[in-house]
């Protein structure tokens, strides 16, 4: 049997209890460390989420003006394309009058160029038919 004295065991004890305290110290350090270590992480990937949200929000916005100047540069296409179109609308309205006009115009000349025609036919008719007839008389005689 291993007999210490009380003076040994209470020397062993404080021995005992210094060291749990350094223990105890170590490991408050430790975890000290270790709470900075997940604080400067947890700071670390918010900045990261930020640095991102900024990059998303930044991207967003580039594409939102990018889809603004496509939006404007079809609409500006279309109002030329439709421009165009009531131009040559316009073109084919005017072609459409003045080749009305021209074909009455014609009609008109070919109109007033046949009634000549038939007034000179009736006039020759006419000349034809007395000279028939004076021919008759004369050989009626």
């Amino acid at each position: 049997m291993n007999i210490q004295s009380e003076p040994d065991k209470l020397h062993h004890a404080q021995k005992e209890i210094h060291h749990l305290k350094q223990t105890i110290g170590a490991l408050r350090d430790e975890l000290e460390a270790m709470r900075f270590d997940k604080e400067k992480s947890v700071q670390k990937a918010v900045a990261a989420g930020n640095d991102e949200l900024v990059q998303l929000k930044a991207t967003i916005g580039s594409l939102r003006d990018e889809l603004e100047a496509m939006r404007l540069a079809m609409d500006r296409e279309v109002q030329q394309a439709v421009a165009a179109g009531v131009s040559e609308i316009n073109q084919l309205k005017e072609t459409i009058v003045s080749l009305r006009q021209e074909l009455e115009k014609n009609r008109l000349i070919w109109t007033e160029k046949l009634q000549d025609a038939n007034r000179v036919f009736q006039d020759e008719r006419k000349q034809l038919q007395e000279t028939i007839q004076a021919l008759r008389d004369e050989l009626g005689k």
